[in-house]
């Protein structure tokens, strides 16, 4: 299961947060600085996948009851156990997620949901999901709800996107077919200036 997707740009800044399992609000900002830390200062050689930091990992065995099972984690599959992320120019993608994913599925994951957003805005860069963050959601709802993924298929989670009438506008672009400024509620003014909503 997926527990949380996360998108940061270079600096840090969370571009989308997005949590699958319950946390209070102090631990998932204390989570989005130590992943963000974490990710941002391995090399790029390193691998893509690594453990959680201790913030989330299971609680240690109290020695006070002596009744309850130990909370291993290889016993509890719906803990959040691992990071896996992918660094694209200024954006890095970042999962979290439990033991029974496959690491290079999620990264194949990672890479759908950057072609279907690809697609959607026509060569995506960083301020297209600033402007268009509800585009952004849509596309991740349409492949992963409630933490399960339920489409990889990337022309099916852009068909999905642009029938819901969240398609993306490039500022100062054309309209995309079946999408429009009208379902973003954005309006243009003169050479493609964006007047607000």
């Amino acid at each position: 299961m997926i527990n949380a997707v996360l998108v940061f740009n270079n600096a840090g800044q969370p571009r989308l947060t997005k949590f699958y399992t319950q946390l209070d609000t102090s631990v998932q900002q204390r989570l989005i600085s130590e992943i963000f830390t974490l990710v941002a200062n391995r090399p790029a050689s390193a691998c893509n996948f690594l453990p959680l930091p201790p913030l989330l990992a299971p609680p240690p065995p109290s020695s006070s009851s002596s009744s309850s099972p130990p909370t291993d984690p290889s016993t509890h599959s719906d803990l959040p156990t691992q990071i896996t992320y992918r660094h694209y120019a200024t954006l890095y993608f970042i999962l979290i997620s439990t033991s029974t994913e496959s690491p290079l599925a999620l990264l194949d994951l990672i890479q759908v949901f950057v072609e279907a957003l690809d697609r959607l805005f026509n060569n995506v860069c960083e301020l297209d999901l600033i402007f268009n963050f509800e585009a952004m959601h849509a596309c991740l709802a349409e492949m992963v709800v409630g933490g399960v993924v339920v489409e990889t298929r990337v022309s099916e989670v852009v068909r999905g996107v642009r029938e819901q009438g969240k398609g993306a506008v490039r500022m100062g672009g054309k309209e995309q077919a079946g999408a429009g400024a009208g379902g973003l509620g954005l309006r243009t003014v003169g050479r493609g200036m964006w007047a607000g909503r």
